[in-house]
This record gives C-alpha cells, structure tokens and sequence, in this order.
C-alpha cells in the first residue's frame, strides 16, 4: 500500500485485500440501491400502485393485499443480488459459511418477520395520516420514537433469538472479570451470552443490546475463540463505553429531530407533487412508493454522512472509556488490529470513503488513537 505507514499489528498483505474486498461489496451496494430504485418506480409508474390500492375491498383489506405484494416482489427482485452478495461473494472471499440451505433458512425467517411487522408498523403510519392530516409529521416522529424505544428493549429477547442461538457464557472467570468492568460503569447486565455466528460466518463481532432487564453483554463464538480474554475484556470495555455516554438514548433523540426534519420536508414535498395526499387512505396507499423513495432520499442527502460523523465520534468516545476501564493499550491494539486482519477491514480508506460509509474510524485512526492515549 502506497504513501502509508501501516501499523506493525496489521497485516500488509490482508490489508491490500481489504482493499479490494471493500471495493467489491461497495459496489454490489450501489448495485443493490439502483434495482430498489428501479422496482419503485416500475411499481409506481406501471399503474400497479395504484391498481392495489383501488381494489374494491374494505380498507383494512386493501391494506394487508397491498403491503403483502409490495413486500413480496420486493424480496423476489432482491433475491438474486441478496444471494450474490452474502453467500456467494462472501464464500469466494472465505467469510460465509452458509449452505445453501442454512442462507434459504435465514432469508425465510427475515421474510416472515417482515411480513409481520411491516403491516403493524406501517398500519400505524397511514392511522396517523388518516387522523392527523394536518399535523402528521409532528406526531408520526412522536409514534416513531416510542416505537424505536419498544424495538431497542425487544429486540435482543424476541428478533434476535429467531436467527442464532444464545446460550449462557459458562466461563465464570470471564464473566466475572467482565462483570468488574461493566460495574466500573455503573451497569449491571441481565446476562452474558454466547452468540452461535459461526453458523453464519467466520467474521467476529461483540455487543451489548436492549435496554433495562433485557440488556445483555453478547459475544459471538468465532470472537470468544480467536482473541485472548484481554481482548476480548478491551473490546467489552468499548461496549460499556457506549451506554457509559448514553449514546442508545442520544441516538434515539438525535433520530427523532431528524425525523421530525424528514417528515416536514416530505409533507411539503408531496403536498407540491402530489395533490391527492393526504385527501383519502387511498390515494396515500397508492402513492407510498413515491413517499418512501421521497424519504429515503432526503434521509440519504440530508443525513447520510452526518449520522456517519456522529457515528464515529461517539465510536471515540467509547474507544477512550475503554483504555480508561481497561488500561491496557496493547489488547486494544491487538483486538482491533485482529479484526481488522480476519475481517477485511480496511485500515485506511480514502477519506471520501470514509465520509460516505464508515460509521466507525478506521481502524488506523483507532490504532493510532491508542498509540498517543496517555493512560
């Protein structure tokens, strides 16, 4: 790698091919947002919206038929890319280790938890339209941040459990010793958890989620066997360092300005393009694609890099909480510099990269940050 002084800890070799692999995955992205480009405005244009939306049934009915195709052809269409991208792609570089019929499994079950949830929630955006036509933006961002803070609390006990397995951490002398660094913070956990994500992948990953009772310190089974327990107890340390700052409930509130920001803009928006919005259920129903596409692009434009900013300065803040909590800068190093050579993390984007896609700092600035950290 030209023009860059790698860090001793990385692998020169590993991090060329990061490189590329990077740039692999980037562009299957870009492939896989112009096909959902695309779908929308072929479901839009085509008249079919509309048709669904019109079909001479009570409402409710109506509603469920729609969101059932959408959700459907939706997944049809994504279905190749979605099998080139996480099983065939990642096969050719040595990460999946999915079969053929354990990645049919899991694309079953994130299919039936879209069917369910998706009506419940997007039931509950054209209710608010329906009753709030005036000030639906203003309460919709309300709706959606009470819906973040049930998601954040379910999600490691309900969503999660459906896709791996979660059994118990039976090894007390790492429990205990990760125990005495959650406590420095002032956190007690419901539990520590072994991840079965080697079902998946050789990739390595460790988090806490949920809030309250269902907080957990979760640990994936391929980390748990690659990194020593100083590792494993520094990357902890970062964990921590993020309901330390309370960046769960910042986040949360950061989403809610800027929701409430998107749903102004796209009340507008529409009103201009659309005449018909908000004048029945029904011709809000027909004209979700354009909305959706409308939303997602002035969450893209307006937000996209900026939420990677803030990102990346709350990811400092834990990186310092957990040199403060362990102070141990060379199972830092070591973690971070490890998962970097086994997962292909490129150390060193380009800085437009970096602005667009990273939501954590290069490993690089991580190392380097470490280096200089005063303990």
């Amino acid at each position: 790698m030209k023009d860059i002084e790698i860090h001793p800890f990385l692998d020169k070799e590993k991090q060329a091919r990061a490189k590329t692999y990077e740039n692999e995955k980037r562009k299957i992205g870009i492939v896989g947002s112009l096909s959902s480009l695309i779908f929308i405005l072929i479901f839009y244009f085509s008249g079919l919206s509309n048709y669904l939306a019109n079909i001479d049934l009570t409402f409710i009915y109506v509603f469920l038929i729609y969101v059932s195709i959408f959700l459907v052809l939706s997944t049809i269409i994504g279905l190749p890319l979605g099998y080139y991208s996480s099983y065939v792609h990642e096969h050719k570089w040595g990460f999946s280790n999915y079969t053929n019929k354990t990645w049919l499994l899991d694309q079953l079950k994130s299919f039936t938890v879209s069917l369910m949830l998706l009506p419940i929630l997007l039931g509950l955006f054209f209710w608010v339209l329906w009753k709030f036509p005036d000030t639906w933006w203003l309460v919709a961002a309300t709706v959606t941040t009470l819906v973040s803070i049930v998601f954040v609390t379910l999600f490691p006990v309900v969503i999660l459990p459906i896709f791996n397995k979660y059994d118990p951490i039976e090894d007390e002398k790492l429990t205990n010793q990760l125990s005495d660094i959650l406590h420095k913070a002032g956190l007690k956990p419901s539990g520590f958890f072994r991840q079965d994500m080697s079902r998946q992948t050789k990739k390595e990953n460790a988090f806490l989620a949920g809030m309250g009772k269902t907080r957990r310190v979760v640990i994936a089974d391929n980390l748990l066997e690659n990194m020593s327990l100083s590792e494993i107890k520094s990357v902890i340390a970062h964990e921590v360092g993020h309901y330390h700052f309370s960046h769960l409930p910042k986040n949360i509130l950061i989403g809610t300005i800027q929701q409430l920001i998107i749903f102004y803009l796209l009340n507008i928006i529409m009103k201009i393009l659309y005449p018909e919005f908000l004048t029945s259920n029904t011709n809000n129903l027909s004209l979700f694609p354009m909305f959706s596409l409308i939303m997602s692009l002035l969450s893209s434009l307006l937000f996209g890099p900026l939420n990677n900013m803030i990102s990346r300065y709350f990811e400092r803040q834990a990186d310092r909480t957990s040199l403060e909590l362990y102070p141990d800068k060379d199972s830092f190093q070591k973690a971070m510099a490890g998962l970097a050579n086994r997962n292909l993390s490129n150390a060193y984007p380009e800085w437009w990269v970096k602005l667009l896609y990273y939501s954590h700092p290069p490993i690089g600035e991580r190392l380097s940050f470490a280096e200089n950290y005063k303990l």
